[in-house]
């Protein structure tokens, strides 16, 4: 088991590092959710299915990360406060060369 340590700036603007396990397939969004970061109902509405951009994030640090998909480029071309560093939770799968990672997470409406 491996876990890497990932910052995140939640909506109140309080920055919270956490451990983020690479062995169970999971993603930012999920990530969020299960340390209660963003109140329940609020992030990851439609399931990680990159259909609600609920989980939007800005990427403040220089990971590289996989491309985004076109279901994740449609999602951001309707969400709003959307910025050059916008991702979503959902489609940032956790992994090893994710260690150090720093989020902030984009408004909720």
């Amino acid at each position: 088991m491996t876990d890497i340590k990932i910052r995140i700036t939640d909506r109140e603007g309080v920055v919270h590092e956490i451990d983020a396990p690479t062995d169970m397939n999971m993603n930012l969004m999920e990530v969020v959710r299960s340390y209660e970061l963003a109140p329940e109902g609020t992030i990851g509405i439609c399931g990680g299915m990159a259909m609600c951009a609920s989980c939007q994030c800005y990427v403040k640090s220089d990971h590289e990360l996989p491309e985004k998909s076109d279901d994740e480029e449609a999602m951001l071309a309707e969400a709003f406060n959307v910025a050059e560093n916008s991702r979503l939770g959902c489609q940032i799968h956790l992994t090893e060369d994710l260690d150090g990672l720093e989020v902030e997470l984009a408004p909720e409406s």
